[in-house]
């Protein structure tokens, strides 16, 4: 019963590992890998487009925005590696969506627990900044993602660009009959259809977390909330 969705989600990353559609992405996610940082220098790095992370058969989708530069991009596993990634971790494995809450390198023993984790585009940008053209050469593959994701129920947007993105795909999928994009906040959540509702959460980027705008309780709250859902008990 798996195994058609399984060869199509190995398909998919197979294909973003492999995409070089962006220069100037393939050129910083390339240049970065070389010089590293001096923290990382005995490191090998990923240097490549990061793939995503977790079960096709997840009925949680979390959404972010792209590989960080020393982080996914040097570790080759998505939100892995940096401080979003220790502060996402930490807030599935409390929710009960990852069996650990570290995350430092692939093959460090971390599992999802029916979630699967993607990004908006899956190279590491300049300065975390990414232009719309390379937005939209990466959306075919969030849209074959959902596609596979047959199971999906809730929806995590990590910031208003994966939250907008998210929505755009969902929508144009058929799995929604809203037209106008709902509005992005924290904690905000959307019923899409009977079967799928879309929430938001400040990305917990160190811009966020450092300065107070997104705490770990605020965090936690958005994934209790969605373990809520999948279990009927909101």
């Amino acid at each position: 019963m798996n195994r058609p969705r399984q060869k199509s989600s190995k398909t998919i990353q197979s294909e973003i590992v492999e995409c070089r559609l962006c220069p100037r992405l393939v050129a910083w996610r390339e240049e970065v890998a070389a010089k590293k940082r001096r923290k990382y220098i005995d490191e090998e790095y990923w240097g490549r487009p990061v793939p995503s992370f977790g079960s096709p058969r997840a009925r949680l989708l979390v959404v972010g925005l792209a590989p960080a530069a020393h982080g996914g991009n040097r570790t080759g596993r998505v939100f892995t590696g940096d401080e979003s990634g220790n502060w996402l971790y930490r807030a599935l494995y409390r929710a009960g969506f990852a069996n650990q809450s570290t995350s430092v390198r692939r093959g460090d023993g971390l599992r999802l627990i029916d979630c699967y984790v993607t990004a908006v585009c899956h190279c590491a940008p300049p300065q975390n900044k990414l232009l719309p053209a390379e937005i939209l050469n990466c959306r075919p593959f969030m849209l074959r993602e959902l596609a596979m994701l047959a199971d999906v129920r809730v929806v995590v947007g990590l910031g208003k660009t994966a939250f907008d993105r998210i929505f755009d795909c969902i929508r144009d999928s058929g799995r929604t009959t809203l037209k106008a994009r709902p509005r992005f906040g924290h904690g905000v959540s959307y019923r899409l259809s009977e079967r799928l509702t879309l929430l938001g959460s400040y990305h917990p980027s160190q811009q966020n977390t450092f300065t107070g705008k997104l705490t770990e309780a605020m965090l936690d709250k958005v994934f209790i909330q969605a373990g809520r859902i999948l279990t009927g008990s909101e």
